[in-house]
């Protein structure tokens, strides 16, 4: 949204209203700016999620598995779980032969990895990208 419409919508001049868009980011408030592109457009429409156990928990093993995960762009995001498994992982390819394809050429062979578990979504019901304030 330009800043003069946002300026308008919370009835602020568009001078002050930059100043306090530029103090949130400042303040880390606002992490990053996004465009957001719809996967199945791009031929990505199958979500997976999977739930990924480790050999340990010691720190190196933690690293090298963050870092290899980072660096795989069908990952879309991993989380550091507490209770059954280790990671949550949401990735997104083409279909089931591509996931199978991921699945023994990459994820199988991140390090510390003692077993996965796949989910495939049917389809979405909730999807926000917005923080509730």
């Amino acid at each position: 949204m330009a800043n003069v419409d946002l300026a308008e919508a919370v009835h602020l001049s568009p001078s002050a209203c930059l100043r306090r868009v530029r103090r949130l980011e400042e303040g880390g408030y606002i992490d990053r700016y996004v465009a957001l592109v719809d996967p199945a457009a791009v031929g990505l429409g199958t979500d997976v999620f999977v739930e990924i156990t480790l050999t340990g928990q010691d720190e190196p093993t933690l690293e090298s598995f963050e870092r290899a995960v980072s660096e795989r762009p069908e990952i879309l995001s991993c989380h550091l779980m507490a209770g059954d498994f280790d990671y949550l992982v949401h990735v997104v390819v083409r279909d089931v032969a591509d996931y199978e394809v991921l699945h023994r050429t990459h994820l199988a062979q991140l390090p510390g990895v003692a077993r996965m578990v796949s989910s495939f979504a049917l389809r979405p019901i909730c999807d926000r990208t917005a923080v509730p304030l």
